[in-house]
């Protein structure tokens, strides 16, 4: 996915009100962007930190600038933006990067589906397999090596995990995917010491057959491209 025109980089003044945030220019001036993140960004939002924002060029929009990546330790880039990672998992699905889940004919966005009244990310569909769905998460929480997710308390998350597990016992096939928008991550985990609930229904669904997989984005200041799978280990840490 390239981005439509240059990022307008900056410097993180701080992060507020969960979907603000302050930036100082290189010019000097100082802007209020939209944070399109709804965790806690724990480790992609310290002061000082080098920024880059997308402009919407829309006149109505009362923040018409938007946080898209973070340089959270010098050389790693990542991306914050979590309406991006559907984007980008479907693309990988369709130019073939994802070999695991080829072989569908339609892929469909943010249909209704299960008990508990959910969209699932992607619904992948063939008329000569069952049908597979695909919820995808966005991973920034990195420590020495390892993603974590979540980054806060998600019960959303855990949700939809139960959603998964039904949809195995339906004769569908359920996959969780964990898009990783930063570089210096090798194995994806449950963040149990954040969400034990979250851990704890992760390891019950993929017991029920929930598919669990991972895979890493290249983030540039013009482009993110899904480009590695990783491992994804369950054992609690």
């Amino acid at each position: 996915m390239r981005f439509n025109q240059a990022l307008v980089q900056g410097t993180l003044i701080k992060r507020y009100k969960r979907f603000l945030a302050d930036v100082e220019l290189d010019d000097g001036s100082i802007v209020t962007a939209h944070t399109p993140n709804t965790g806690s960004m724990l480790g992609c939002c310290e002061p000082g930190s080098p920024v880059w924002l997308s402009n919407s060029g829309n006149p109505k929009r009362k923040y018409a600038l938007s946080w898209e990546l973070v340089e959270a330790v010098p050389g790693v880039m990542v991306g914050i933006n979590t309406g991006l990672p559907n984007k980008l998992i479907g693309e990988a699905i369709q130019n073939g990067t994802i070999k695991e889940l080829q072989g569908y004919d339609i892929i469909r966005e943010e249909v209704r589906y299960g008990a508990e009244n959910s969209r699932i990310d992607l619904l992948l569909e063939s008329g000569e397999k069952p049908d597979c769905y695909v919820e995808i998460k966005n991973v920034t929480l990195a420590r020495e090596g390892i993603g974590y997710f979540p980054d806060a308390v998600s019960e959303r998350g855990s949700k939809h995990l139960r959603e998964l597990a039904q949809v195995v016992t339906e004769g569908k096939r359920a996959v969780i995917c964990f898009c990783v928008q930063r570089k210096d991550v090798y194995e994806v985990r449950p963040a149990d010491s954040i969400d034990k609930k979250y851990g704890a229904t992760l390891r019950q669904a993929i017991d029920a057959g929930v598919e669990a997989v991972a895979w890493r984005a290249h983030v540039y200041t013009d482009e993110i491209r899904i480009d590695t799978e990783l491992p994804v280990a369950t054992t609690e840490i």
